[in-house]
């Protein structure tokens, strides 16, 4: 800490100390440390190195400690030279209270209880602060950071401070003094915080440091104050005088702009103008002249404020520049409303003289805008061509409108006769704008032609286009009376040429081959009224387009527009042939069925008559069997292989069959003999012989068995088969 104050002065001697034991021994610097605190001269130091030059500069350093009424007790230049820590420090301590702590003095207190005094009441106000003393009431930091805080409260924000962390405040603390106010760090914080009770004679050596720094900077700005405030007011003086030199030429200035103002009499040409002058008058009154009016009354009290000030601090009176004299201004003043006075009465005169005139004149253009608002936008309006693009009932309502603009227009006839008359009178009377005045006129009457012609032209474009309308109209109707039908015939004649068709002979598919030829022969007869149908279309396009008429839209009568007739028409055209190659396979399809039908129907008629035949054979042969049982079985066996070997013409005709399936034919006219119907008679025929096969054979084994003779069981067959019959 002591070392630290000592480099604190000798830095400003370009110097410092590195061990305070060694590096005073010489003397040299002591003396030189002595010189910077007290602000005198020590006698001139010897710069000889040996231990009689050292104790020689010791001795001057201590002698001028003495003069300063300090006693050293026990310290002698020896044992400062052989580097007596002890001593060297009690040596500087003993600086330290003299010349650092022994000048502090706050309220009759003085030295250490002087600095205790001051350092409670900067740190009165502040939280957690108690300063009772120069040790533990220290150790938190908060004390020193309130003292840097009281004066700099820039340099610390103490609300973010906390008691419970000594370290950080003491270190923050040490910081700011040393970066900020030129207080090097003379403590250590943990040394402070780790110690029970630190040192005292450190922390007052540290805290005189504050109190030099903040009390030399306010003893300095109150000398500086009284300075600053001797200065304030004989530049205030100064001020005042100069205030009122500018304020009063300035004022004469004004004046002598002003008055030539007031007495111009150029006459104007207009009431408007005059009137704008009269609004500038009234400014001048009004807005102008009263903070002149104040400037003037500020001017004599400034005047008679200063002439005050001057004599009661004993200085001499002020004398304005030459002219600038209360009196002078004064005399200008009144200057100035005579001349204000004078041209208020000629202003008055010349409304008056100005009033009749600009009545007749306002007359004229407030007639002359109320036509022009009337006619604008008229001729806009009769040169537009919105009947070329209108319909019939548009055009027609247009005729009405322009009926009455025509007699809007007539009624407007009065007006422009009373506006040229006006003209002509403000002519005679010789009016100032009589220029303007009749250029307007003139372009009034000659617009007012224009809408005249304009008007009769409008009227026979409009009466040309409805009749050329109420011709198209006529085409329209007739287009959407013809179209509708043959419309509905197109789409009656595509829904037949799409229409899907069933026959299941050749006389149903050319019924409808001899139908659809019927319908080809009717299409030259309906292009003919397709061709009429657009002919109509292309006429009301020749109407509009010789008359320069743009159709507004589509048909009125119709949605059918010649598009939709040629496009339906194109489609039909393209469905006939391929209705001609639909019947023509159709057709195809018939003869190769019909040609099925009857291959089938005679293979079929030969094998049902043979079944039939082979039958009733069958059935002859079981009642009319002789012979032996064995003869007889020998021939049903005979007769079973010649009836099977039938079986190719049954399978052939099985082919057959299946051909008709595959082609979906229902019905035979050919035949009354079905498959079916002849697989049950093969069936039951092959059945018929192999039963009565079976019967001979089990007669035979009967015989065998029972041993009846061959003309019992005869006699029995022949009972059985008569009932049977």
């Amino acid at each position: 800490t002591f070392t630290a104050w000592c480099n604190s002065h000798l830095r400003k001697a370009g110097t410092q100390i590195e061990n305070i034991e060694e590096d005073f021994r010489d003397g040299l610097k002591l003396m030189l440390l002595l010189e910077v605190i007290s602000g005198e001269r020590l006698p001139k130091p010897e710069r000889g190195k040996m231990r009689v030059h050292k104790i020689n500069n010791v001795n001057k350093a201590l002698d001028f400690i003495a003069s300063k009424g300090v006693k050293l007790v026990s310290i002698g230049a020896e044992e400062i030279v052989d580097g007596n820590a002890k001593m060297t420090l009690g040596m500087i301590w003993t600086i330290i209270l003299r010349f650092a702590i022994q000048d502090i003095s706050v309220e009759e207190t003085s030295a250490k209880e002087g600095l205790l005094l001051w350092c409670q009441r900067k740190t009165a106000p502040y939280k957690n602060v108690n300063v009772q003393n120069f040790h533990i009431s220290w150790k938190d930091g908060l004390a020193f950071n309130a003292l840097i805080h009281r004066h700099r409260p820039d340099l610390i924000d103490y609300d973010s401070l906390r008691k419970d962390d000594p370290v950080t405040n003491l270190n923050n603390a040490f910081e700011v003094a040393e970066k900020h106010l030129d207080i090097p760090k003379m403590l250590d914080a943990e040394d402070i915080v780790g110690t029970l009770r630190p040192d005292e004679k450190a922390i007052m050596t540290y805290v005189s440091c504050f109190y030099h720094a903040f009390s030399g900077a306010q003893k300095a700005e109150t000398a500086a104050n009284r300075i600053c405030k001797v200065l304030a007011v004989n530049q205030e003086n100064e001020q005042m005088m100069e205030d009122y030199e500018k304020l009063a030429s300035d004022l004469l200035e004004w004046i002598r702009r002003t008055i030539p103002w007031l007495e111009n009499r150029t006459q104007e040409k207009t009431v408007k103008d005059l009137q704008a002058k009269q609004e500038d008058f009234r400014d001048y009154r009004t807005v102008h002249k009263p903070p002149k009016v104040q400037e003037k009354c500020q001017l004599e009290i400034s005047f008679n404020t200063l002439q005050t000030k001057l004599r009661l601090s004993n200085r001499p009176a002020f004398m304005p520049s030459e002219g600038r004299m209360v009196s002078d201004i004064n005399l200008a003043w009144l200057s100035l409303e005579g001349a204000e006075k004078g041209y208020e009465e000629w202003i008055l005169s010349e409304i008056r003289r100005l009033e009749r005139l600009e009545h007749l004149a306002e007359k004229f253009h407030q007639k002359a805008a109320i036509h022009e608002s009337w006619t604008d936008g008229k001729e806009a309006m009769l040169t537009q061509k919105d009947y070329e693009t209108s319909t019939l009932s548009e055009v027609k309502a247009l005729l009405r409108k322009h009926e009455a603009f025509e007699s809007d227009l007539a009624a407007h006839q009065d007006r422009v006769e009373q506006i040229a008359a006006i003209a002509q009178e403000l002519n005679e009377l010789d009016y100032y704008d009589a220029a303007s005045v009749n250029a307007r006129c003139q372009k009034i009457c000659e617009q007012w032609d224009s809408l005249g012609s304009l008007t009769q032209r409008r009227k026979e474009s409009l009466e040309r286009t409805e009749k050329q309308l109420e011709t198209i109209d006529e085409l329209y109707l007739e287009y959407a009376k013809r179209a509708a039908p043959f419309n509905n015939w197109m789409e009656g004649a595509m829904e037949d040429l799409q229409d899907m068709f069933i026959v299941h002979n050749i006389e149903e598919i050319q019924g409808l081959i001899t139908a659809h030829e019927q319908f080809k022969s009717t299409l030259p007869e309906a292009n003919k009224e397709r061709e009429a149908i657009q002919a109509i279309q292309a006429e009301v396009q020749k109407i509009a387009q010789s008359n320069g008429i743009k159709l507004s839209g589509a048909n009125p009568y119709t949605t059918i527009t010649p598009q939709s007739i040629d496009s339906k028409w194109e489609k039909a055209m393209a469905m006939v042939p391929q209705r001609d190659n639909a019947l023509q396979d159709e057709l195809n399809k018939q003869n190769s069925n019909d040609s099925l039908r009857a291959t089938f129907a005679t293979q079929a008629n030969t094998v049902g008559a043979y079944i039939q035949a082979k039958m009733e054979e069958i059935g002859r042969i079981s009642i009319e069997m002789n012979g032996t049982l064995e003869d007889q079985l020998t021939n049903l066996k005979e007769y079973q292989k010649s009836i099977l070997s039938y079986m190719p013409e049954i399978n052939k005709l099985e082919g057959y069959h299946q051909h008709i399936q595959e082609a979906l034919i229902f019905d035979n006219q050919y035949t009354s003999y079905t498959m079916e119907h002849l697989r049950v008679g093969w069936e039951q025929l092959l059945t018929t012989i192999a039963r009565t096969i079976n019967e001979v054979e089990n007669q035979i084994l009967t015989r065998d068995a029972k041993g009846i003779s061959q003309e019992q069981l005869y006699e029995y067959r022949a009972s059985f088969n008569h009932f049977d019959k």
